[in-house]
């Protein structure tokens, strides 16, 4: 992963609840968008890769005729279930307690496989091409995340209802709990997490790449709690890693919260979406 580090089971200890609540859903149309793009028609395999609680699997899950999520956090692998269920999809989904280093040999093979912000933290070039291994000829790997050259606004908010998240009063909030050093699991970041990814996926063999761009844009209100779970969805601010000092941190976020935005409620943009095909 990265010089330093090791993954350890640590990393997302105690965010799975929160996950799926705080966390921003990717571009409405990016079902649409892979699904022209890949030609999908319902049939065929995915396998996500770092699935979470089906965050990316579950909306993309009617595009194929069975999904297998893999991930070894076993609380997310519980939610993804959870989200399966809740979305009439669990009778084609499966779920997979695992590190994608480590895949059971009784898998079988794919038409598509998906990372969706999560190839970071796993040994890349094992992983690719083990994933290479697993895809069907002409399968497509998808290379999910936000976007990160969207043009910056003075006012991400301008014309909304509601106060934008207070984002980098939150991060020092963490900081002067957790140290200026990003935390990971047992571990430190202190260069953040590795880039990249077009180089190692090269490597494996793969070629391509195709890039596709689902616009966002759309105007969200999230409430106190939504801006608090999201706060405890991420690594480095997952709570096992407040200790004893926990219940004080939610109280001095709880405060800069209502600070910001006395009605409990603040406005957001979404991201837009950035999907790398590959080819195998």
């Amino acid at each position: 992963m990265t010089v330093g580090w090791e993954w350890d089971d640590a990393l997302f200890l105690g965010a799975a609840p929160y996950y799926r609540r705080g966390r921003l859903p990717y571009a409405p149309g990016l079902a649409d968008a892979l699904a022209e793009a890949l030609e999908l028609d319902g049939r065929g395999r995915l396998i996500d890769m770092g699935c979470g609680p089906g965050t990316l699997a579950v909306p993309l899950a009617h595009l194929f005729g069975e999904v297998v999520g893999v991930d070894p956090d076993s609380g997310m692998i519980a939610e993804a279930g959870r989200a399966a269920a809740e979305a009439g999809v669990a009778g084609k989904a499966r779920w997979v307690l695992a590190r994608a280093e480590e895949l059971p040999d009784d898998l079988g093979t794919f038409t598509v496989a998906t990372f969706a912000q999560s190839f970071h933290w796993m040994d890349r070039d094992l992983v690719a091409a083990k994933v290479r291994g697993l895809l069907r000829p002409g399968g497509a790997l998808v290379h999910v995340s936000d976007l990160k050259t969207e043009p910056d606004t003075a006012d991400p908010v301008e014309g909304l209802p509601h106060p934008a998240v207070p984002y980098e009063a939150m991060d020092e909030l963490v900081r002067r709990y957790l140290g200026p050093v990003r935390r990971a699991g047992r571990g430190l970041l202190p260069q953040g997490t590795p880039g990249g990814e077009a180089e190692v996926y090269a490597r494996a063999g793969f070629s391509g790449p195709r890039r596709l761009v689902v616009p966002g844009g759309q105007a969200l209100v999230r409430t106190r709690d939504d801006v608090v779970a999201g706060v405890f969805s991420r690594s480095f601010s997952a709570p096992h890693l407040f200790g004893e000092r926990r219940a004080a941190f939610e109280a001095d976020l709880d405060r800069l919260l209502r600070e910001a935005s006395p009605s409990g409620r603040f406005s957001e943009r979404l991201p837009g979406t950035e999907a790398v095909v590959w080819r195998a």
